[in-house]
């Protein structure tokens, strides 16, 4: 189902017209992205080679890293990441994007500035929920209202996302959303930094889990009251960033522990 990229690869870093790719903060993106992509895997979060995340690197607007074509996400590590800038060419690393993934991806960052991180999976109770009739998330449980008002749904499936134009139309149906539920499709996560798009993505799932349980008892799931949604999602945005935060430093030092090459 995965589709490769022909992209070029651009001279190497140096020179004047040259990024600097190899600063501790560009090198700390990728470790925390890597960190992402192994404890993805393993919650079963993605499908085969075809899922994808990407952040704009620190500094530099106009190149995002983002995982190469061919590779599980339970194999990649920080220096395995392409840096690709929005024409399609690999500005650092070896192999190209997957061709979805720079369509997607490419053009989110590119027409939706705020999004500096994009989570793309298709993890199951999500995608699952996509395919459904009406709005894919009840906000029937605690954890679904910390994504209450934050939520668009992209209707118009229109396959594989293979040129600019398909990559335009879904960025054009994100609106102020922070969650795009895509029918038939799966979902993308935006967010300000790795720590927050890893942070949603968890708790996306859970939220979606839950929900598919309460509906699979075929007893009527029970919207909480908006105004007490509202309140609720209110209370947890305020702690979110540093709980994101705290939430990606302890998947990183399980993997220190269990899997510490994701750092290589």
């Amino acid at each position: 189902m995965a589709h490769s990229l022909k992209t070029q690869t651009a001279p190497g870093a140096g020179g004047p017209n040259q990024p600097t790719l190899d600063s501790e903060e560009v090198w700390q993106a990728r470790v925390d992205l890597a960190a992402c992509f192994r404890m993805a895997a393993r919650h079963g979060l993605e499908e085969g080679i075809c899922n994808h995340f990407s952040a704009v690197v620190p500094g530099y607007d106009d190149l995002f890293l983002v995982n190469p074509y061919g590779y599980a996400f339970r194999e990649l590590t920080a220096s395995m990441l392409l840096i690709c800038d929005f024409h399609g060419n690999v500005v650092s690393g070896t192999g190209q994007p997957e061709a979805t993934a720079f369509y997607i991806h490419a053009r989110i960052h590119k027409n939706v500035p705020r999004a500096k991180v994009a989570f793309h999976t298709h993890m199951p109770y999500a995608t699952a929920l996509s395919m459904t009739e009406g709005e894919p998330l009840i906000f029937a449980g605690q954890t679904a209202l910390k994504f209450y008002g934050r939520t668009a749904f992209d209707r118009n499936y229109n396959g594989l996302a293979l040129d600019e134009r398909e990559g335009d139309r879904i960025a054009s149906t994100i609106g102020d959303a922070d969650i795009v539920f895509m029918k038939h499709h799966g979902v993308m996560v935006l967010a300000p930094n790795i720590a927050e798009a890893w942070d949603d993505l968890y708790y996306l799932e859970r939220a979606c889990q839950v929900q598919t349980l309460a509906l699979s008892t075929g007893r009527e799931v029970i919207a909480v009251d908006p105004a007490i949604a509202e309140a609720a999602y209110r209370q947890m945005r305020e702690g979110d960033p540093e709980s994101a935060r705290l939430h990606l430093e302890a998947i990183k030092r399980t993997l220190d522990v269990e899997a510490p090459h994701y750092r290589d």
